[in-house]
């Protein structure tokens, strides 16, 4: 029997995000080289290497994100119930099937990958799939095909990358230093001292908006989620249950897990620990009314 696809539709709120955030950070690395270029910086071979970088990260970010969680994929013969959540709702959100993966570790938590739709991975932890019922499950997954469909983990993938360009310029200046190149140590320390400070401050401006542009994304990926699976309650459930057990998790396997915020359905870190400016997420609180509303909205379409 044929799925029929439940229209997501193009979220533009999203669309023009991303466009901004990498309009902004081309805008933003295009000062960045002036700034090289004119301090007598040989960046030619730091140039090389980062293309070279950006390259490998871009065309096998799925697998790198996999390999650095600890994942594992697994066949449908393995996870069958997992692997037929995936499949239908990737069939609803009209989306190639994802592979599908596995983390053994106890925190509760889930993220999708790839460069493309084509290229994409779904993984979940065995905590999620030992502590939420089939129906969250669902939210959580609708979630991650969410974020597939609508293609802004390429946009993320990219706009991380960038954020890192400044500190390997900094760790190769501080490896190889500046080529004096008939320039006297003065003028070579002053060059030293502007590379740092603009490195730095092309960090902080990167950091704030790849941030803004994920929480964002974490958003319309909520509304994808309750769409596809017509319940937004399934999705809140699960947020509460994930956010509830977090707070239980050792604070080694936490920190273990960090590096994958981004990713992550809710960040492994406590919702009051960081100020949202700071996160990778939008609050819990502020996740749970727009679900609410999304019940509200839906229930009122179908009277």
């Amino acid at each position: 029997m044929a799925v029929r696809h439940r229209q997501l539709g193009t979220d533009w709120g999203l669309s023009v995000r991303m466009f901004l955030t990498l309009f902004l950070l081309a805008v933003l690395y295009l000062g960045f080289v002036t700034v090289l270029w004119s301090s007598g910086l040989s960046t030619g071979s730091v140039f090389i290497i980062v293309a070279i970088t950006l390259g490998i990260q871009y065309y096998f970010s799925d697998r790198l994100v996999l390999l650095s969680a600890g994942a594992r994929e697994v066949s449908p013969q393995e996870a069958p119930e997992l692997h037929a959540i995936v499949e239908r709702l990737a069939q609803l959100a009209d989306v190639p099937k994802p592979r599908v993966a596995i983390i053994h570790t106890p925190i509760p938590n889930a993220f999708a990958t790839g460069r493309s739709p084509s290229h994409a991975a779904v993984a979940v932890t065995t905590g999620l799939l030992q502590r939420l019922n089939q129906q969250e499950l669902e939210g959580v997954i609708a979630h991650e095909i969410s974020h597939i469909r609508h293609r802004d983990m390429a946009i993320m993938t990219l706009a991380s990358f960038f954020a890192t360009v400044a500190a390997l310029i900094v760790r190769w200046f501080y490896w190889f230093g500046v080529p004096a190149d008939g320039r006297d140590r003065d003028r070579e320390g002053n060059a030293a001292l502007l590379v740092y400070l603009v490195s730095l401050l092309v960090w902080v401006i990167s950091f704030f908006l790849t941030n803004a542009l994920s929480r964002y994304r974490e958003f319309a990926a909520d509304r994808g989620a309750a769409i596809l699976t017509g319940a937004p309650s399934y999705l809140a459930s699960a947020l509460l249950k994930i956010s509830g057990v977090m707070e239980r998790i050792p604070t080694r396997d936490l920190r273990a897990a960090e590096g994958l915020n981004a990713f992550f359905i809710i960040p492994v870190i406590s919702g009051h620990a960081v100020v949202e400016w700071f996160s990778t997420h939008p609050s819990l609180e502020r996740r749970l009314a727009q679900l609410r509303r999304l019940e509200q909205e839906m229930g009122r379409l179908a009277r």
